[in-house]
């Protein structure tokens, strides 16, 4: 997978864009950036759409940039002169796909049938987008067509929103969304970009699914974390869980046979996704330390602490099963 396809899957979301006034695209970039999504896929729908790429690329030059409904090689040249890092195309377009190879594009053919799969796994394309996913069929589809093609992986758009973008993502081969709910024609045009951010926030949250998954106590020794169990059972009718390093109360306490990191203990958050996860916190300021990674048995993250404390509390991201 392509480098830029790769940070595309760290962020999970690809707003795609259709813009009606240039003069816009900076300040729609900005509140993009602002609301957690580095990613701008502006489409060739309307006559504005070049020039607000180039507008994007020449002041927000942080957001990764694409160009969507691209269906000529012309499209493609003038996407890639203004800025377009990415090329996204609604079908299967062979010249589009033949000329992003001969340029070393990262293209993104639209594919919606085992026939447009094997096309673009015969030119060595091992992500499609999905178009348009919900009309067609949506997760139920994707996971059926999926099944005989086991290196593709998927960008469905179309139909995605708030309510189903968790579901899409949970699916193993799909790497990232496209959706346009945080970036309505309607908004754009209106300049509410406060409100695009707010949207965009919202898009975050779900993606990441942060939850409180346990807090960790520090004892001093096996005998004090039993006590410390037994009373938070006393107290709240929690069960009791003796493990080999801890003793759990419940789900959401977790007591430590021995110190451990973090002054007082630690603190897990879960999240959907370990890998995006990362790249959300670490935009954020978040570092990481990797020597505390623990993989699940598919070899995929499953535990890694923050590398600084909150709080007196370690604190580590907690994959959800």
């Amino acid at each position: 997978m392509h480098d830029i396809l790769t940070k595309i899957s760290e962020i999970g979301i690809v707003p795609v864009i259709a813009i009606n006034d240039a003069q816009k695209a900076v300040p729609l970039a900005r509140a993009l950036i602002a609301g957690g999504i580095p990613c701008a896929e502006i489409t060739f729908r309307t006559a504005q759409g070049e020039e607000s790429m180039r507008r994007i690329a020449g002041e927000v030059p942080e957001i990764m940039l694409g160009a969507g409904t691209v269906t000529t090689v012309e499209q493609v040249d003038r996407a890639v002169t203004a800025g377009a890092k990415f090329i996204v195309s609604p079908g299967f377009n062979l010249k589009v796909a033949s000329y992003c190879i001969d340029k070393g594009l990262p293209f993104t053919p639209g594919c919606s049938s085992p026939s447009d799969i094997e096309q673009a796994l015969e030119m060595g394309f091992d992500v499609v987008k999905f178009f348009p996913a919900e009309q067609a069929g949506g997760l139920d589809f994707i996971k059926a067509i999926a099944a005989p093609y086991t290196t593709v992986k998927f960008i469905p758009t179309g139909g995605i929103n708030a309510t189903n973008i968790a579901k899409y993502l949970a699916f193993e081969k799909i790497i990232a969304c496209g959706g346009s709910w945080m970036v309505t024609a309607q908004l754009i045009d209106s300049g509410n970009f406060d409100e695009i951010t707010r949207l965009c926030r919202e898009a975050v949250r779900i993606v990441m699914g942060f939850e409180l998954a346990h807090i960790g106590v520090n004892a001093a020794n096996e005998t004090e974390a039993m006590g410390i169990a037994e009373l938070f059972a006393a107290a709240f009718g929690f069960q009791l869980k003796n493990g080999n390093s801890s003793v759990f109360a419940g789900s959401a306490v977790e007591v430590m046979k021995q110190p451990y990191l973090g002054v007082n203990g630690h603190i897990a958050i879960q999240t959907n996704s370990i890998v995006r996860a990362k790249a959300y916190l670490k935009s954020k300021g978040f570092g990481f330390d990797e020597n505390t990674v623990k993989n699940d048995e598919k070899g995929k993250p499953a535990t890694v602490y923050l590398n600084r404390n909150i709080g007196g509390f370690a604190v580590h991201l907690l994959q959800k099963k």
